[in-house]
């Protein structure tokens, strides 16, 4: 029963919470679930897609590759976001990659569905237009950040970001592991500037290291740096 649309806890943090009883019957109905791996991915950067995919567990980087062959990562998907809906609602080739960060479970559902709802039910139409007005907002952050921030300022954001949106484990070090790579990515610099600012933010004892994993000892310094301070 838990895997069911009109029983999931999932839908009411997307546009799916916006549909009838009958459309979210529909839904289930015809949907797919799928179980991603880590480093998987679910689809690529100029694909067509038939359907989107609402996130039950895990992340997915979102992440667009710049014409001198570097991957920027514009988003972090979690649990309750519904993934590919721009390209579907439009009717164009994704215009980016979607990779798991973490082992994923997905659903998938057609396209097909999502387009009768769109034009039977204006609340979900609705409902559709603001998420996507809000990932607009976010990307618009991205700009900003980018061009005003410097590189240390955005690396000491995102491990704020990860650990506000993602917790820390029972040692303290942030839940969400993501590569050095994959750091570099999300502020938009080399991996290699990326590595020796985590080494500079270390010995200044703003964060602790084990392997990849990272967890943050003075919060307080960190956000003086992200303020400006």
């Amino acid at each position: 029963m838990e895997s069911r649309c009109e029983n999931c806890i999932v839908r009411k943090f997307n546009t799916l919470r916006a549909m009838s009883k009958e459309e979210l019957k529909e839904v289930s109905d015809s949907k797919i679930t799928k179980k991603i791996k880590k480093g998987e991915s679910i689809f690529e950067e100029g694909e067509k897609l038939n359907g989107v995919y609402c996130v039950r567990n895990g992340v997915s980087k979102m992440s667009k590759l710049s014409a001198n062959g570097k991957d920027q990562i514009v988003k972090l998907a979690t649990t309750g976001e519904v993934i590919g809906q721009r390209a579907v609602v439009v009717e164009e080739p994704t215009n980016l990659s979607a990779i798991a960060v973490s082992d994923m479970e997905l659903c998938f559902v057609p396209k097909e569905v999502i387009s009768k709802s769109m034009h039977k039910n204006p609340d979900f139409t609705l409902e559709v237009l603001r998420h996507m007005a809000h990932d607009l907002k976010e990307a618009d952050d991205v700009i900003v950040n980018m061009s005003q921030k410097t590189v240390k300022q955005r690396i000491a954001e995102a491990f704020l970001y990860l650990k506000n949106n993602y917790g820390v484990d029972e040692e303290g070090y942030l839940s969400l592991t993501l590569s050095r790579e994959d750091i570099a990515n999300v502020v938009g610099t080399a991996t290699e500037s990326c590595i020796r600012i985590i080494s500079e933010f270390k010995k200044k004892e703003y964060i602790k290291t084990s392997g990849k994993r990272i967890g943050i000892v003075n919060e307080k310094q960190l956000q003086d740096l992200v303020d400006g301070f």
